[in-house]
């Protein structure tokens, strides 16, 4: 993990990746725990049995789950000292290019892309690409959007 001491080395480290996470399993538990938060009760989500029938032959994550990960997975790449509190201020450029079939193993990488005044603090836009073991197409990539405030 990388730790930053300060807003401001956090800053300086614009243009530079951070690495990636470790490997994590996406289980059909997470998957039906969301289609509930949510309302999604698609069965190419929770339907295993029909699912393993279907286009992906299993059932696959919700694309907004695998961007839900970003904040557990970031938890192993980076940390910003010094911070009040850093607040979500959206999300650019979200894509699905690759399906998470329940059981794979998915890993994020990160990289700091603009670090820029905002009214409170910074905003911070870092560059996300979620991978799946054994795949060419990451399962998404998208750029977070957020406000530090120190």
């Amino acid at each position: 993990m990388r730790v930053f001491a300060s807003l401001d080395d956090f800053a300086a480290a614009v243009g530079q990746h951070f690495g990636y996470t470790d490997w994590h399993t996406v289980t059909q538990e997470q998957v039906d725990l969301f289609a509930d938060a949510t309302g999604d009760h698609q069965w190419i989500h929770v339907d295993p049995e029909r699912a393993a029938q279907g286009p992906f032959g299993a059932p696959i994550a919700h694309g907004y789950l695998t961007l839900s990960l970003i904040p557990m997975l970031g938890k192993e790449l980076y940390r910003v000292d010094g911070l009040r509190m850093g607040i979500n201020y959206g999300v650019n450029k979200v894509r699905f290019p690759q399906p998470v079939t329940v059981g794979s193993k998915v890993r994020a990488g990160a990289e700091l892309t603009e670090v820029s005044d905002a009214a409170q603090g910074k905003q911070a836009i870092v560059r996300w690409t979620i991978e799946i073991d054994g795949e060419a197409k990451p399962a998404c990539v998208a750029e977070t959007v957020s406000i530090l405030i120190a």
